[in-house]
């Protein structure tokens, strides 16, 4: 069968058109932008990509065409396929049809932690020997992918709240009918599409309201947004997950939480010794090794596993290090998210400077919705330098304020190099912020850094 993509270069759609070929089809696609990774990963595989959106990229008609869920309206693809009434799947929907059916599947949801939730996860089953399939919004270091389809009865996905296509304003995580769900945590995002949480809310409980009694829901007590969603109405087993009062919970044993206790619900204590930093990772951790001890998987194989564990590229990931600096990419999206990296740091490296370089760059912070929340989120480092791009319509310095003179805005990539090498002192972590390119500033960084 011949597969055309409509926004193949995505993450998600990417992972799709592996998934699609794996399993024997002829996969074809478009994209406006066709760029690496990604775009190397799925020639790699035979996949054939074009630029830009054209009918004539639908000559001769294909058998199926799935459409990304960036494609809209007006679009000259979806315009052919419409008026040629070809055969059109979501991306969730055709995945759901094809593979999900039939197996059993753990999803990560939440506005935090997905990705590395979703990688500690299928790791565990992994190193288990279950050999899981999966869909992760980023390369999993341990795999070297971003998705695989295998005959195991398992399948782990990131459960994105994003919505599925322009013709299906549902979130694409209601298409997947999990086994297995956690929902790690739930705050306000995505603000081009959901009006506020509430809206959010919903389709959360869209997910839940839809799950068998047999299924287990695995959430953080201490999270009021989620319990709220499961105060609407769920069907299945809840276990929870936090501090002492929850089912499960973890006791802190090392400042930055490279180890730490967990304790099961039947009072098991086991500790975990890994690489990953902070609370909320070790949270993370926590929320895996519940879920796999779903499907049998005991804890201390999970343990043994999470020493073998090599995270998620851009997940405070270092890219560079010399005696006289350390170079981080951290996927930044949400102030949550950026404080809550800043505080794994700073519990990692104690006193040495901080310099956190930040663009924001996802549709809810080019709009402003966080723009008076940012500030105090960037507050842990001792330097702070934010990128306002062209697509930033707010004035960023009126909103810095409070951060006095350890910060400085610009709107020039090569002027923030320029600074960054007047002002670092050695023994200095430098972490990069945002989740885009970045205008080619890591590989700028380290060229400057190499020839020091």
């Amino acid at each position: 069968m011949h597969i055309h993509i409509l926004g193949i270069c995505g993450t998600f759609m990417g992972g799709i058109a592996q998934i699609a070929k794996s399993l024997g089809h002829r996969v074809t696609g478009s994209d406006q932008n066709v760029y690496p990774p990604m775009s190397d990963q799925l020639q790699g595989m035979g996949i054939e990509l074009q630029e830009g959106y054209l009918a004539e990229h639908l000559l001769p008609a294909p058998d199926i065409v799935i459409i990304g869920n960036t494609i809209s309206r007006g679009n000259a693809a979806l315009e052919y396929v419409l008026e040629n009434r070809l055969p059109y799947y979501s991306g969730p929907e055709w995945l759901y049809r094809e593979v999900l059916i039939n197996k059993h599947v753990l999803a990560v949801s939440g506005t935090h932690g997905k990705t590395t939730t979703t990688t500690i996860l299928t790791w565990i089953l992994e190193y288990a020997g279950k050999q899981p399939g999966f869909l992760i919004g980023g390369v999993a270091e341990n795999f070297g992918l971003t998705a695989r389809i295998t005959d195991s009865d398992y399948f782990v996905i990131e459960a994105d709240e994003y919505d599925t296509a322009f013709s299906d304003k549902r979130s694409k995580f209601v298409h997947y009918h999990p086994k297995t769900l956690i929902m790690n945590n739930l705050e306000f995002d995505h603000a081009d599409i959901f009006h506020d949480i509430d809206a959010i809310k919903r389709q959360f409980h869209h997910l839940v309201k839809i799950m068998p009694a047999s299924a287990q829901i695995i959430y953080p007590a201490f999270d009021k947004e989620i319990c709220s969603v499961l105060d609407m109405g769920y069907w299945s087993e809840t276990v929870s997950f936090g501090d002492e009062n929850a089912d499960w919970h973890l006791l802190q044993t090392a400042e930055d939480f490279t180890e730490f206790n967990i304790e099961t619900k039947d009072g098991k204590r086991a500790t975990v010794d890994w690489s990953l930093l902070g609370k909320h990772n070790a949270n993370n951790a926590l929320a895996a090794i519940m879920a796999a001890h779903y499907i049998g998987i005991d804890v201390d194989t999970s343990i043994e596993a999470l020493k073998l564990f090599k995270s998620v590229k851009r997940r405070l990931e270092c890219i560079y290090r010399s005696e006289a600096v350390t170079l981080y990419d951290d996927f930044a999206h949400h102030p949550t998210a950026i404080e809550t990296t800043l505080q794994a740091l700073r519990s990692h490296v104690g006193e040495k400077r901080i310099i956190a370089i930040m663009e924001p760059r996802s549709n809810t912070m080019k709009m402003g919705i966080h723009k008076d929340t940012l500030a105090n989120s960037l507050k842990i480092a001792d330097v702070v330098i934010v990128f306002q791009s062209d697509a930033v319509k707010w004035d960023m310095r009126q909103h810095m304020d409070e951060l006095g003179d350890k910060c400085q805005v610009f709107t020039d990539i090569d002027e923030i190099v320029s600074t960054v090498k007047s002002l670092h002192q050695h023994g200095d972590h430098i972490v990069l912020m945002s989740n885009g390119g970045f205008g080619g500033i890591h590989k700028k960084l380290i060229e400057l850094f190499s020839h020091e």
